[in-house]
C-alpha cells in the first residue's frame, strides 16, 4: 500500500476529500481549524509538505557548512565535497587544511545536530499523543536525565568512544530513559488518568534526583574527565567519526520507523482510549510501542549528544498550528523542522562567541523555555484537570 496508505485512502469524491472508512483521518481532521488546507491530508500536500522541508533542510545543512572559527565559502565546500567523493580518503590531504575541517569535524557534527533534533522533534511527536498534551517532552518528564545517567555510568565504569563502545553506552542511557519514563508514567497514571500538572511535577522530581546522582558521579572522576563530562551535559555536538555515525543512524532510522508506522493508531488515540480501543486500535501495544521506542531512541541520542532540551516539544507544538495534527505528516514534518532548529542552534553556537564555543543546549533552553512559559500560561485553565 506505500507509505501513505495509497492514494485511494488519500483522495475521496469531492476535491482533497477523504473516504468516510478512514477514521484515523478522520479524527485528526476534527481536531484542526476550519482552515480547507488543514481539514484534510491528501497524498498531494504531505509530498509537497515534505519535499519543501527536505529542501530547506539541505540549504540550511550547506549554510552550516560554512560557517565556524573559519569560514570556508560555498565554492570551495562544494569543491572539497566534489574531490571527496572523487577521489576518496587518498585525495583529501591534496585539497588543503579546509578540507580536513570540512571533512573531518564540520561535515559529521552537521550531520549528527540534524539527526539529534530530528529525533527529539519525533520522539516529542509521539509522547504528546501518547499523553494528550502539548508539555510532553523527554527533557520535562525526566526521560533524558535518566537517559543521561545511564550514559554516565558507562561512562564510569570505562566505556569509551568507539563504536562497540557507543552500543553499550546507547544501552545503558536507553535502560536509564525506560527506568524515566515508566515511573514517570506509574505516578501520574495512580491518579486514574494522565493530568498534566502531575506529569510536570513527576518529570521535575525525577530530574532533581537523577541530576544529583550524574553530579555524585561526576564528583567521583577526575578534573579532566570531570569537565568532558560537564560540558557533555550542557548539550554538545562534537563532531563523532563516520562508524559511530553510521551506527547512530542505524538506532534513529529503526526508531522513527517504528514511530511512523504508529501514526494512525496516534490519530485515533486523540478521542481518548476507550474510544480507540472501540474503534479497533490495540491501545496497550501501542503505549507499550511508543514508550520503549522514546526510550530507545533517547538513549542513543543522550549518548552521544548530551542534555538538548526543548527541542522536543517546542518543534511538535510549533509544527502543529502550521500544518495540524494528523500524525502521518506531523511526525515526519517534525522531524525535518526538528533538524533544522537544531542545525541552526549550533550554528548559533559555534559562531556567535568565536573562537569560544556555546553549548547547544544553552541555545536551545533560551529559545525553548520562553516557549515552554507561554505554553503553561495558555494552559493554566487545563492544569488542575
Amino acid at each position: 500500500m506505500g507509505i501513505l496508505g495509497g492514494q485511494r485512502r488519500f483522495e475521496g469524491s469531492g476535491e482533497g476529500a477523504l473516504p468516510h472508512g478512514d477514521v484515523g483521518t478522520r479524527v485528526a481532521a476534527a481536531e484542526v481549524t476550519p482552515r480547507a488546507e488543514q481539514s484534510v491530508l491528501t497524498s498531494r500536500r504531505w509530498v509537497t509538505t515534505m519535499l519543501t522541508l527536505a529542501v530547506a533542510s539541505l540549504l540550511v545543512m550547506i549554510a552550516s557548512l560554512r560557517f565556524g572559527t573559519e569560514e570556508i565559502g560555498f565554492v570551495d565546500s562544494a569543491r572539497i565535497l566534489f574531490g571527496a567523493l572523487r577521489y576518496g580518503e587518498t585525495g583529501i590531504d591534496s585539497l588543503g587544511p579546509s578540507s580536513v575541517i570540512l571533512l573531518q569535524v564540520r561535515l559529521p557534527r552537521v550531520l549528527l545536530g540534524f539527526m539529534v533534533g530530528s529525533c527529539l522533534a519525533a520522539v516529542g511527536v509521539g509522547l504528546q499523543a501518547l499523553l494528550r498534551n502539548p508539555l510532553a517532552d523527554p527533557y520535562v518528564l525526566g526521560i533524558s536525565s535518566g537517559a543521561a545517567l545511564g550514559a554516565a555510568v558507562a561512562m564510569l565504569v570505562g566505556f569509551g568512544k568507539t563504536v562497540l563502545a557507543l552500543s553499550a553506552i546507547s544501552f545503558c542511557a536507553f535502560l536509564g530513559g525506560l527506568s524515566s519514563l515508566i515511573v514517570v508514567y506509574r505516578i501520574a497514571l495512580s491518579y486514574g488518568h494522565l493530568p498534566i500538572h502531575t506529569l510536570l511535577l513527576a518529570g521535575v522530581i525525577l530530574n532533581a534526583i537523577f541530576s544529583a546522582l550524574i553530579m555524585f558521579i561526576t564528583s567521583t572522576m577526575n578534573p579532566n574527565r570531570s569537565f568532558g563530562m560537564m560540558s557533555w551535559l550542557m548539550g554538545t555536538l562534537a563532531a563523532p567519526d563516520y562508524p559511530a555515525l553510521i551506527v547512530l543512524t542505524v538506532y534513529l532510522f529503526v526508531g522513527g520507523l517504528i514511530l511512523f508506522m504508529q501514526t494512525r493508531a496516534l490519530n485515533i488515540l486523540t478521542l481518548g482510549e476507550e474510544s480507540a480501543r472501540s474503534l479497533g486500535v490495540e491501545v496497550e501495544r501501542v503505549k507499550k510501542t511508543v514508550f520503549f521506542t522514546s526510550a530507545l531512541l533517547s538513549g542513543a541520542v543522550v549518548s552521544v549528544s548530551g542534555l538538548i532540551g526543548f527541542v522536543g516539544m517546542v518543534i511538535p507544538h510549533a509544527v502543529r498550528m502550521m500544518i495540524g495534527p494528523d500524525h502521518r505528516l506531523l511526525l515526519p514534518a517534525s522531524a525535518l523542522v526538528g533538524g533544522i532548529f537544531l542545525l541552526a542552534a549550533d550554528t548559533a553556537a559555534r559562531t556567535l562567541l568565536a573562537p569560544a564555543e556555546i553549548p547547544v543546549g544553552v541555545i536551545t533552553a533560551l529559545a525553548g523555555g520562553p516557549f515552554f512559559i507561554y505554553l503553561l500560561m495558555s494552559r493554566k485553565g487545563g492544569l488542575a484537570r
